[in-house]
Order: structure tokens, then C-alpha cells, then sequence
């Protein structure tokens, strides 16, 4: 073998060996990836000039309702259903998983329940009913059960206002679905380290909150942030109810104008920034969190950079020689 590897590290006769330094790495050219990018170019090119030319869209209507007041206060909705609505499903989510991972009976039968009915029916349907609530108890009582003793007493319509019934509907799905992906992100983490910290005298409760949960979140980000964005959607939703979010505003401009094109390309370009202006801080969060793994990657547009430098490089080492 080393006879083999000597014979092989000699230069062959006539071709003077080059220094280590001079030595340059060619990339593959890939010729299909190109044909495909310019071919999906010329394709997306098309269709943006045929939806510029269209005179159908009114591009006159969507630039005076882009940046209408009533757009903006529909925005306003829509932001703070998104972050509270998140913050509920992820406060309440984490507490059903852990419920969900007890060895209590009642406990891990209650939040199999929760994550049944909430995770089982549609949210549309959830929406409505919250927002019709009024129709099933006309006033809502806190007290002793079985007892005419009340601490509270409401009336149902004045308690759940169109934004509460959403805030309510869109935590508490968000809820069931944010509790399975805490489940699996707790589940990802080897059980040694819990054992370990139980060895050093931690409480379970502190456990779980200083060694499981930071370890678990280079799982939970991804999908949670998937849900964050598609939560943002999910308020178009709330219109049914007249909560006023930013849907519920373009269909009240448009039962007037009755523009509907227009109007959904006012609500999409809205949407659009706001998912974009999202994936930012998910992207960011995706990468802190899995820094020192195999999933921690540079993001797209720096590893473009990052090609296109080697190329150039590649170029001059080449005009040099």
C-alpha cells in the first residue's frame, strides 16, 4: 500500500507537478440547473407582465386603498390577534404538553381531551361557535358547582365581543396544536439529561425549565414559527364575526365598490409583507438554535454570495496562470 500511495504522489513524466498553492478547485458546471432557473425566470417573467398589463386588476383602486386608513386599522387587528393569539397557544400549548407527558391518569386524560376536540374541529367552526356563544348561555356564572353561591356574574354578549370570541378561538386551537409540537421537541431530548440534573438535586420543575426546554427548542422553532406565519393567516378568518382585522375591512370596502380583485390584491400585498417581514427573525432563530449541529446552515442568499465569490476567484487564479 505504501508503495502504491508513493508511486501515486509522483508527478508523471513530461508535466511539471504544481505547488499546493497554485492548485485550483473547478466547480461542476451544472448545465440543466441553468436551463431549469432561466426557463422558471422567463416563466415567472410572464406571468408578472400579463398581471401588470391586466387592466382588470385597477392597479388606480389598489394604490389608493394600499395605505387607506381603514387598511391600517385592519392591520393594527390582525398584528394583535397574531401576537397574542401565539402567546396564548404557546403558554397554554406548553402546559398541555407537559400534562400530556405527566404520569397522572387525570392529567394526561384531560389534555388528551383538550388536544381531541380543539385539534378535531375545524377552526372556522371553533370561530363561530365563540362568537355565538351568547345563543348557548345567555349570561356566564362563576361559583361553588351545584350551589346558588356566584362570585361572578356576565352577560355572555357583553363578555365576548367579536375580539374576544377570535382571541379566544385562535389561542386556544393554536393551543392544541403548539402542545404537540412542544411534546415532540421535549420527547427529542435524551433522557440522560434529565436524569443527570435529577442526580444534582434540580426539581423536576426546573429541570424542565433550565436543561430539557433550551435543548428542545432547536426543534420547536421551525414549526412553531411555521405556525406563527400561518397564524397571520389564519386571522383572514375572524371576518366571519366582523372583528375587524384587516380581511374584514377590505370585505366591507368591497361590498361597496364591489372592486372584489382589486380590494384581494390590496389584502395579498399586505399579507405578503407581513409573512415576509416573519420569516426574518424565524430564520435567525432556526440558525441560533442550531449552531453546533449538523442543521445549522448559512442562509440562502450568503451561501449565493458565497458562490459567486469562489467563481470569481476561481476566474482569477485562472487569468493569472
Amino acid at each position: 500500500m505504501a508503495s502504491v500511495a508513493a508511486s501515486a504522489a509522483k508527478p508523471r513524466p513530461g508535466r511539471p507537478a504544481l505547488p499546493p498553492e497554485e492548485l485550483v478547485a473547478v466547480p461542476v458546471r451544472h448545465w440543466g440547473r441553468w436551463i431549469s432557473a432561466v426557463a422558471a425566470v422567463a416563466a415567472l417573467a410572464g406571468l408578472i407582465g400579463s398581471l401588470a398589463k391586466n387592466a382588470n386588476l385597477r392597479w388606480d383602486i389598489v394604490g389608493d386603498y394600499l395605505f387607506a386608513d381603514l387598511i391600517f386599522d385592519g392591520l393594527q387587528t390582525t398584528l394583535w390577534l397574531t401576537a397574542a393569539s401565539m402567546a396564548i397557544g404557546l403558554g397554554v400549548g406548553t402546559l398541555i404538553a407537559v400534562m400530556r407527558l405527566s404520569d397522572n391518569p387525570v392529567l394526561y386524560g384531560i389534555a388528551t381531551l383538550f388536544v381531541w376536540v380543539f385539534r378535531g374541529t375545524p377552526l372556522l367552526v371553533q370561530i363561530i361557535f365563540w362568537g355565538y356563544a351568547g345563543a348557548l348561555y345567555k349570561e356566564l356564572l362563576i361559583g361553588i358547582p351545584f350551589t346558588d353561591v356566584t362570585f361572578i356574574r356576565a352577560d355572555t354578549n357583553d363578555l365576548l365581543t367579536p375580539a374576544v370570541a377570535a382571541l379566544l378561538a385562535l389561542g386556544l386551537n393554536e393551543a392544541a396544536y403548539a402542545s404537540e409540537i412542544v411534546r415532540a421537541g421535549i420527547q427529542s431530548v435524551d433522557p440522560g439529561q434529565t436524569e443527570a440534573a435529577h442526580s444534582l438535586g434540580m426539581r423536576p420543575a426546573l429541570t424542565m425549565r433550565r436543561i430539557v426546554l433550551p435543548q428542545a427548542m432547536r426543534v420547536i422553532i421551525p414549526p412553531m414559527g411555521n405556525e406563527t406565519i400561518n397564524m397571520l393567516k389564519m386571522t383572514a378568518l375572524v371576518s366571519v364575526i366582523a372583528a375587524h382585522d384587516l380581511m374584514s375591512n377590505i370585505q366591507d370596502v368591497y361590498a361597496s365598490n364591489y372592486q372584489v380583485i382589486p380590494m384581494l390584491m390590496v389584502a395579498s400585498i399586505w399579507y405578503l409583507a407581513l409573512v415576509t417581514l416573519l420569516s426574518i427573525p424565524q430564520a435567525w432563530l432556526e440558525r441560533h438554535y442550531g449552531r453546533g449541529t449538523g442543521h445549522h446552515r448559512r442562509s440562502p442568499l450568503a451561501r449565493m454570495f458565497a458562490g459567486a465569490s469562489l467563481r470569481l476567484r476561481t476566474t482569477r487564479k485562472k487569468g493569472e496562470r
